[in-house]
């Protein structure tokens, strides 16, 4: 009985006193690149997406994107040291959350920014061109500090 006592107030004695931060941020690089999915140049190779693509089909004034990742987990307090590459020639444009940050993605252009993750949470992101919603979306997964499992 006195050995799982102690056991008990060494942990208590082990964890970090409430309001202290365990974790130090730090800058995270992150790229993320533009992929075309289902787009009309594809319509050659794929026959079956001329149907999909016409009026009334499934695609119509539509083109599928991704961002891969599409998924990205920070600590709370990181700041994320963005690198965008669009390799085509189609434009997007990368928005966090309601619009922490909003910014062009030209095509066949590389394109740098930085966001710091300040609360955590789970924050969407998305291109906002009619034609790429709702498919080209992700989100940021901020973990906050206290997190259960962090060293």
């Amino acid at each position: 009985m006195k050995l799982a006592l102690v056991g008990v107030g060494l942990l208590a004695a082990c964890a970090p006193a409430p309001g202290a931060r365990s974790y130090t941020p730090r800058t995270r690089e992150i790229t993320i690149t533009t992929v075309p999915l289902l787009v009309r140049e594809s319509q050659t190779e794929f026959p079956f997406l001329k149907r999909a693509f016409a009026p009334g089909g499934v695609l119509e004034g539509k083109e599928v994107y991704a961002f891969v990742p599409s998924t990205i987990t920070v600590m709370e307090g990181d700041t994320i040291a963005f690198t965008f590459v669009n390799p085509e020639d189609d434009p997007h444009t990368f928005v966090l959350g309601s619009g922490d940050l909003n910014i062009q993605l030209p095509g066949e252009q590389i394109t740098r920014a930085t966001y710091v993750a300040k609360h955590g949470g789970i924050v969407p992101f998305f291109c906002s061109l009619p034609a790429h919603a709702p498919m080209m979306a992700g989100q940021l997964v901020v973990l906050p500090d206290g997190a259960p499992g962090r060293r």
